[in-house]
Protein backbone atom coordinates (compact mmCIF):
# COMPACT_ATOMS: atom_id res chain seq x y z
CA UNK A 1 0.00 0.00 0.00
CA UNK A 2 1.36 3.45 -0.63
CA UNK A 3 0.27 4.44 3.20
CA UNK A 4 -1.25 2.19 5.58
CA UNK A 5 -3.84 5.06 6.29
CA UNK A 6 -4.94 4.97 2.81
CA UNK A 7 -6.50 1.35 3.78
CA UNK A 8 -9.71 1.91 6.15
CA UNK A 9 -9.25 1.05 9.21
CA UNK A 10 -11.92 -1.80 9.40
CA UNK A 11 -10.10 -3.48 6.54
CA UNK A 12 -6.55 -3.18 7.51
CA UNK A 13 -7.77 -4.83 10.77
CA UNK A 14 -9.38 -7.78 8.37
CA UNK A 15 -6.80 -8.39 6.53
CA UNK A 16 -4.60 -8.54 9.49
CA UNK A 17 -6.64 -11.28 10.80
CA UNK A 18 -6.13 -13.07 7.48
CA UNK A 19 -2.53 -13.28 7.65
CA UNK A 20 -1.88 -16.77 7.48
CA UNK A 21 0.79 -19.05 8.92
CA UNK A 22 2.07 -22.58 8.94
CA UNK A 23 3.92 -24.95 10.23
CA UNK A 24 5.44 -25.93 6.94
CA UNK A 25 9.12 -25.14 5.39
CA UNK A 26 9.67 -23.89 2.28
CA UNK A 27 11.64 -26.99 0.29
CA UNK A 28 10.97 -29.85 3.03
CA UNK A 29 9.94 -32.14 0.53
CA UNK A 30 12.63 -31.52 -1.93
CA UNK A 31 15.66 -32.92 -3.31
CA UNK A 32 19.04 -32.19 -4.82
CA UNK A 33 19.46 -33.44 -8.56
CA UNK A 34 22.69 -32.32 -10.43
CA UNK A 35 22.48 -29.16 -8.90
CA UNK A 36 18.39 -28.64 -9.56
CA UNK A 37 16.10 -28.05 -5.68
CA UNK A 38 13.07 -30.28 -6.86
CA UNK A 39 10.24 -30.89 -5.44
CA UNK A 40 9.94 -35.18 -5.37
CA UNK A 41 5.96 -35.92 -6.17
CA UNK A 42 5.13 -32.96 -7.96
CA UNK A 43 8.43 -32.99 -10.31
CA UNK A 44 8.69 -36.66 -10.82
CA UNK A 45 5.33 -37.35 -11.36
CA UNK A 46 4.81 -34.67 -13.91
CA UNK A 47 8.14 -35.61 -15.80
CA UNK A 48 6.74 -39.31 -15.91
CA UNK A 49 3.87 -37.67 -17.62
CA UNK A 50 5.33 -34.90 -20.04
CA UNK A 51 7.83 -37.86 -21.33
CA UNK A 52 5.18 -40.18 -21.83
CA UNK A 53 3.10 -37.91 -24.08
CA UNK A 54 6.18 -37.32 -25.93
CA UNK A 55 6.35 -40.46 -26.35
CA UNK A 56 3.03 -41.67 -27.69
CA UNK A 57 3.13 -37.93 -29.97
CA UNK A 58 6.28 -39.36 -31.50
CA UNK A 59 5.38 -43.35 -32.16
CA UNK A 60 1.52 -42.82 -33.29
CA UNK A 61 1.67 -39.47 -34.38
CA UNK A 62 -1.67 -40.14 -36.35
CA UNK A 63 -3.59 -41.45 -33.27
CA UNK A 64 -2.31 -38.57 -30.96
CA UNK A 65 -3.40 -35.98 -33.67
CA UNK A 66 -6.67 -37.67 -34.15
CA UNK A 67 -7.00 -37.67 -30.10
CA UNK A 68 -5.63 -34.04 -29.58
CA UNK A 69 -8.07 -32.79 -32.79
CA UNK A 70 -10.96 -34.54 -30.78
CA UNK A 71 -10.11 -33.75 -27.09
CA UNK A 72 -10.18 -29.95 -28.71
CA UNK A 73 -13.19 -29.76 -30.15
CA UNK A 74 -15.11 -31.52 -27.44
CA UNK A 75 -13.59 -28.94 -24.88
CA UNK A 76 -14.37 -26.08 -27.02
CA UNK A 77 -18.19 -27.30 -27.89
CA UNK A 78 -18.14 -27.90 -24.15
CA UNK A 79 -16.69 -25.79 -22.36
CA UNK A 80 -16.51 -22.12 -24.43
CA UNK A 81 -19.41 -20.43 -22.34
CA UNK A 82 -17.16 -21.69 -18.58
CA UNK A 83 -13.71 -20.32 -20.86
CA UNK A 84 -15.92 -16.68 -22.02
CA UNK A 85 -17.68 -16.27 -18.42
CA UNK A 86 -14.53 -16.96 -16.69
CA UNK A 87 -12.57 -14.29 -18.78
CA UNK A 88 -15.34 -11.93 -18.40
CA UNK A 89 -15.17 -12.27 -14.79
CA UNK A 90 -11.34 -11.84 -14.47
CA UNK A 91 -11.43 -8.80 -15.92
CA UNK A 92 -14.68 -7.47 -13.83
CA UNK A 93 -12.66 -8.33 -10.59
CA UNK A 94 -9.64 -6.70 -11.46
CA UNK A 95 -11.50 -3.59 -12.28
CA UNK A 96 -13.07 -3.74 -8.96
CA UNK A 97 -9.51 -4.15 -6.97
CA UNK A 98 -8.45 -0.89 -8.90
CA UNK A 99 -10.91 1.06 -7.18
CA UNK A 100 -11.28 -0.38 -4.15
CA UNK A 101 -9.18 0.29 -0.85
CA UNK A 102 -8.23 -3.62 -1.14
CA UNK A 103 -5.92 -1.88 -4.74
CA UNK A 104 -4.03 0.12 -2.04
CA UNK A 105 -2.55 -3.29 -0.78
CA UNK A 106 1.04 -3.34 -1.67
CA UNK A 107 3.07 -6.93 -2.08
CA UNK A 108 6.26 -7.43 -0.16
CA UNK A 109 4.92 -5.17 2.22
CA UNK A 110 4.25 -1.73 4.05
CA UNK A 111 8.04 -0.97 2.99
CA UNK A 112 8.28 -2.45 0.29
CA UNK A 113 9.98 -1.11 -2.49
CA UNK A 114 9.65 -1.66 -6.58
CA UNK A 115 12.81 -3.80 -7.62
CA UNK A 116 12.42 -2.12 -11.21
CA UNK A 117 11.47 1.13 -13.12
CA UNK A 118 7.87 1.29 -14.14
CA UNK A 119 8.84 0.77 -18.13
CA UNK A 120 11.17 -2.01 -17.09
CA UNK A 121 7.94 -3.91 -15.37
CA UNK A 122 5.82 -2.94 -18.29
CA UNK A 123 8.04 -4.45 -21.10
CA UNK A 124 8.93 -7.56 -19.23
CA UNK A 125 4.85 -7.46 -18.94
CA UNK A 126 4.37 -7.31 -22.49
CA UNK A 127 7.28 -9.47 -23.55
CA UNK A 128 5.82 -12.51 -21.03
CA UNK A 129 1.77 -11.79 -21.89
CA UNK A 130 1.88 -11.45 -25.44
CA UNK A 131 5.11 -12.85 -27.24
CA UNK A 132 5.73 -13.67 -30.50
CA UNK A 133 1.52 -14.34 -30.78
CA UNK A 134 0.86 -10.23 -31.08
CA UNK A 135 3.00 -10.02 -33.98
CA UNK A 136 1.96 -12.28 -36.18
CA UNK A 137 -2.05 -12.96 -34.98
CA UNK A 138 -3.01 -9.53 -35.04
CA UNK A 139 -3.28 -9.40 -38.47
CA UNK A 140 -3.90 -12.98 -39.24
CA UNK A 141 -6.53 -13.43 -36.71
CA UNK A 142 -9.16 -10.85 -37.80
CA UNK A 143 -8.10 -11.59 -41.54
CA UNK A 144 -8.68 -15.38 -40.78
CA UNK A 145 -12.12 -15.09 -38.85
CA UNK A 146 -12.96 -12.26 -41.45
CA UNK A 147 -12.47 -14.94 -44.52
CA UNK A 148 -14.07 -17.90 -42.46
CA UNK A 149 -10.94 -19.51 -42.98
CA UNK A 150 -10.90 -20.31 -38.99
CA UNK A 151 -14.75 -20.07 -38.57
CA UNK A 152 -16.58 -16.95 -38.29
CA UNK A 153 -17.20 -15.71 -34.44
CA UNK A 154 -21.31 -16.13 -33.83
CA UNK A 155 -21.44 -17.63 -37.17
CA UNK A 156 -22.08 -15.03 -39.18
CA UNK A 157 -21.69 -15.14 -42.98
CA UNK A 158 -17.39 -14.93 -44.27
CA UNK A 159 -16.91 -11.41 -46.22
CA UNK A 160 -19.17 -9.50 -44.93
CA UNK A 161 -19.83 -5.89 -42.89
CA UNK A 162 -20.94 -8.51 -39.83
CA UNK A 163 -18.02 -10.78 -40.00
CA UNK A 164 -15.55 -7.76 -40.16
CA UNK A 165 -17.08 -6.58 -37.08
CA UNK A 166 -17.00 -9.71 -35.12
CA UNK A 167 -13.95 -10.89 -36.59
CA UNK A 168 -12.41 -7.27 -34.81
CA UNK A 169 -14.45 -8.09 -31.72
CA UNK A 170 -12.73 -11.82 -31.29
CA UNK A 171 -9.43 -10.57 -31.99
CA UNK A 172 -9.76 -7.94 -29.10
CA UNK A 173 -11.17 -10.66 -26.62
CA UNK A 174 -7.86 -12.30 -27.39
CA UNK A 175 -5.38 -9.68 -27.10
CA UNK A 176 -6.54 -6.75 -25.10
CA UNK A 177 -8.20 -6.38 -21.41
CA UNK A 178 -9.37 -10.54 -21.27
CA UNK A 179 -6.17 -12.14 -21.27
CA UNK A 180 -4.44 -9.64 -19.14
CA UNK A 181 -7.31 -10.05 -16.55
CA UNK A 182 -6.43 -13.41 -15.72
CA UNK A 183 -2.61 -12.71 -16.14
CA UNK A 184 -3.57 -9.89 -13.47
CA UNK A 185 -5.38 -12.29 -10.91
CA UNK A 186 -3.12 -15.49 -11.15
CA UNK A 187 0.15 -13.07 -10.56
CA UNK A 188 -1.49 -11.30 -7.74
CA UNK A 189 -2.90 -13.98 -6.33
CA UNK A 190 0.39 -16.33 -6.28
CA UNK A 191 2.44 -12.61 -5.57
CA UNK A 192 0.70 -11.90 -1.98
CA UNK A 193 0.53 -15.23 -0.45
CA UNK A 194 4.59 -15.11 -1.60
CA UNK A 195 5.81 -12.08 -0.72
CA UNK A 196 3.15 -10.88 1.88
CA UNK A 197 2.00 -14.34 3.37
CA UNK A 198 5.96 -15.78 3.06
CA UNK A 199 4.50 -19.18 1.30
CA UNK A 200 6.25 -21.22 -1.19
CA UNK A 201 6.15 -19.33 -4.97
CA UNK A 202 3.39 -22.15 -6.24
CA UNK A 203 0.10 -22.31 -6.89
CA UNK A 204 -1.26 -24.42 -4.03
CA UNK A 205 -0.53 -21.66 -1.93
CA UNK A 206 -3.31 -19.46 -3.39
CA UNK A 207 -5.47 -22.45 -1.98
CA UNK A 208 -4.14 -22.48 1.51
CA UNK A 209 -7.03 -20.59 3.05
CA UNK A 210 -9.57 -23.28 1.62
CA UNK A 211 -6.99 -26.89 2.01
CA UNK A 212 -5.47 -25.27 4.65
CA UNK A 213 -2.20 -27.75 6.19
CA UNK A 214 -3.67 -30.40 3.59
CA UNK A 215 -2.95 -27.64 1.00
CA UNK A 216 1.05 -29.21 1.41
CA UNK A 217 -0.62 -32.73 0.86
CA UNK A 218 -1.97 -34.75 -1.96
CA UNK A 219 -4.54 -31.72 -2.89
CA UNK A 220 -1.44 -29.38 -3.29
CA UNK A 221 0.66 -31.87 -5.79
CA UNK A 222 -2.48 -32.14 -7.60
CA UNK A 223 -2.66 -28.30 -7.84
CA UNK A 224 1.12 -28.37 -8.92
CA UNK A 225 1.31 -30.99 -11.25
CA UNK A 226 -1.77 -29.15 -13.00
CA UNK A 227 -0.47 -26.06 -13.15
CA UNK A 228 3.19 -27.21 -13.84
CA UNK A 229 1.94 -29.30 -16.89
CA UNK A 230 -0.71 -26.34 -18.13
CA UNK A 231 2.35 -24.61 -18.15
CA UNK A 232 4.83 -26.99 -19.93
CA UNK A 233 2.00 -27.66 -22.92
CA UNK A 234 0.64 -23.95 -22.68
CA UNK A 235 4.58 -22.79 -23.79
CA UNK A 236 5.27 -25.76 -26.17
CA UNK A 237 2.03 -24.43 -28.10
CA UNK A 238 3.36 -21.13 -28.12
CA UNK A 239 6.88 -22.09 -28.76
CA UNK A 240 5.30 -24.48 -31.74
CA UNK A 241 3.43 -21.78 -33.86
CA UNK A 242 6.46 -19.26 -33.55
CA UNK A 243 8.77 -21.21 -34.61
CA UNK A 244 6.51 -22.41 -37.76
CA UNK A 245 5.57 -18.91 -37.93
CA UNK A 246 9.12 -17.31 -38.18
CA UNK A 247 10.02 -20.26 -40.38
CA UNK A 248 7.48 -19.31 -42.75
CA UNK A 249 8.89 -15.82 -42.84
CA UNK A 250 12.31 -16.65 -43.14
CA UNK A 251 11.62 -18.89 -46.12
CA UNK A 252 9.37 -15.96 -47.63
CA UNK A 253 12.34 -13.33 -47.08
CA UNK A 254 14.88 -15.15 -48.18
CA UNK A 255 14.08 -19.05 -49.65
CA UNK A 256 15.01 -20.54 -46.78
CA UNK A 257 13.38 -23.94 -47.09
CA UNK A 258 14.94 -27.32 -45.02
CA UNK A 259 14.20 -30.48 -44.95
CA UNK A 260 11.23 -31.77 -43.12
CA UNK A 261 10.91 -29.42 -39.94
CA UNK A 262 14.91 -28.82 -39.47
CA UNK A 263 14.38 -24.89 -39.70
CA UNK A 264 11.61 -25.09 -37.25
CA UNK A 265 14.09 -27.33 -35.11
CA UNK A 266 16.71 -25.00 -35.42
CA UNK A 267 14.87 -21.86 -34.31
CA UNK A 268 13.22 -23.59 -31.50
CA UNK A 269 16.74 -24.75 -30.40
CA UNK A 270 18.01 -21.21 -30.30
CA UNK A 271 14.97 -19.50 -28.55
CA UNK A 272 15.15 -22.04 -25.88
CA UNK A 273 18.81 -21.35 -25.49
CA UNK A 274 18.16 -17.34 -25.12
CA UNK A 275 15.33 -18.05 -23.07
CA UNK A 276 17.59 -20.43 -20.94
CA UNK A 277 20.42 -17.88 -20.52
CA UNK A 278 18.35 -15.11 -20.06
CA UNK A 279 16.82 -17.10 -16.75
CA UNK A 280 20.18 -17.97 -16.01
CA UNK A 281 20.90 -14.55 -15.66
CA UNK A 282 18.36 -13.06 -13.60
CA UNK A 283 15.62 -10.81 -13.67
CA UNK A 284 17.99 -7.68 -13.56
CA UNK A 285 20.79 -8.99 -15.59
CA UNK A 286 18.39 -11.91 -18.50
CA UNK A 287 14.36 -10.80 -18.38
CA UNK A 288 14.70 -7.85 -18.05
CA UNK A 289 17.40 -6.56 -20.85
CA UNK A 290 15.83 -9.30 -23.42
CA UNK A 291 12.39 -8.16 -22.27
CA UNK A 292 13.88 -4.19 -23.37
CA UNK A 293 15.13 -5.77 -26.38
CA UNK A 294 11.73 -6.85 -27.36
CA UNK A 295 10.29 -3.66 -26.84
CA UNK A 296 12.74 -2.14 -28.81
CA UNK A 297 12.38 -4.51 -31.58
CA UNK A 298 8.45 -4.66 -31.75
CA UNK A 299 8.17 -0.14 -31.91
CA UNK A 300 10.80 -0.21 -35.16
CA UNK A 301 8.76 -2.93 -36.31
Amino acid sequence: MNEQKQIPKHLLDKFRRRLYTTEHKTGENNTEILGLDLHRPVFFFTAIAVIGFVLFALLLPNTANAWLNGTQDWVVNSFDWLFISTANIMVIFSLILIVSPYGNIRIGGINAKPDFSRRSWLSMLFAAGMGIGLMFWSVAEPLAYTSGWAGTPLGVAADSPEAYRAAMGATMYHWGLHPWGIYAVVGLSLALFAYNFRFPLTMRSVFYPIFKEKTWGLPGHIIDILAVLATIFGLATSLGLGAQQAASGLNYLFGWDFAGNSLEVVIIVVVTALATISVARGLDGGVKLLSNVNMLVALAL
